[in-house]
């Protein structure tokens, strides 16, 4: 088999890799950066599927992230596990959530007793629930088990992967923009204060069509909470009163979270783009396999995405 470089170590890269190189692919990671310096390391993170474009291929690739997330509970070094969870919404609100209802595992109508005060509807799920830090740490782990390392190498461009291998597979993010000449992905700066835990197990989080909502992620030792998406903002600094935001909203809705000492407000720019973009081009000889573009969705879609990237890399075995 011939060598691929994977371009990027965040959650995205990292699967990628790990399917490729499971399957038998010689496989390198360049990466800017180590995978606890990503992106991918902000997110909350939990698997909830929602109608992206190209709407068919999205919710499939969540399903198959799904199948692989239920698997990996069982294995208590991942830092995956199913949690209950209580999301609440406008029933008058156009969600891309409810197009992937189906899916959800669990799904079922909440009693207007069970909802914060303010809020009208709202379902239980029990849903894969990721924590980020021990996560990119077991593909990071995984990876080396299939033999390959991540390098600390910045791609100046794909043209430069594609003189080492013949097969590129680019899971830069939001780099894509430079890398691959697309201006259509762009920023979507996330916020998040991250608490001591008091001893909560159910997330919570809101779903709304606006730029600013509530919600909390329950880790065994913190509490990842949010949340907001700024398109077109790069400065990734904290915003303060983004942050008195998020905890008022969440102290509101659990109050046992006004016991808790905040730990760190961690930020994060999310590669937005129109349609997630999982597809071939050739780069003179050699062929590039683009992986980006997840927006908020990078967990979710994760490892459809990357058994995507595998199915496009046999075609031409």
């Amino acid at each position: 088999m011939h060598p691929i470089v994977v371009i990027g170590a965040g959650v995205s890269g990292l699967t990628s890799a790990v399917c490729l190189a499971e399957e038998g692919w010689p496989v390198r990671v360049w990466t800017a950066t180590l995978p606890s310096q990503t992106t991918s390391v902000v997110a909350g993170a939990v698997w909830r599927p929602r109608a992206l474009e190209p709407v068919d291929k999205t919710l499939a690739w969540g399903q198959e992230s799904l199948r692989e997330f239920r698997e990996l509970v069982h294995d208590p070094t991942s830092g995956v596990r199913m949690a209950p969870a209580l999301s609440v919404y406008d029933p008058a609100d156009d969600l891309p959530e409810s197009r992937g209802d189906e899916l959800v595992p669990d799904l079922r109508p909440a009693d207007p007793a069970e909802l914060p005060s303010g809020f009208r509807a709202g379902a239980h799920a029990t849903l894969p629930m990721i924590d980020m830090l021990q996560y990119l740490d077991y593909l990071t782990r995984r990876l080396a088990a299939a033999g390959c390392d991540i390098e600390i190498h910045p791609a100046r461009s794909l043209a430069e992967a594609a003189e080492v291998a013949p097969v590129v597979v680019n899971c830069a993010g939001l780099g894509a923009r430079e890398l691959a000449s697309d201006k259509t992905i762009r920023p979507a700066f996330g916020q998040h204060v991250v608490l001591a835990n008091p001893g909560l197990t159910q997330l919570f989080v809101e779903l709304t069509s606006r730029r600013e909502w509530t919600c909390y992620f329950p880790h065994p030792n913190r509490v990842v909470c949010g949340g907001i998406s700024i398109p077109g903002r790069w400065d990734t600094g904290p915003i303060p009163e983004v942050s008195e935001r998020i905890l008022r909203d969440c102290y509101r809705v659990e109050p046992r979270l006004t016991q808790a000492a905040v730990i760190e407000t961690i930020t994060g720019l999310r590669p937005d783009r129109p349609v997630v973009r999982v597809e071939r081009e050739n780069i003179g000889s050699a062929r590039c396999i683009h992986n980006y573009g997840h927006g908020g969705d990078g967990v979710t879609l994760s490892w459809g995405c990357a058994r995507e990237v595998v199915r496009l890399v046999s075609a031409d075995r």
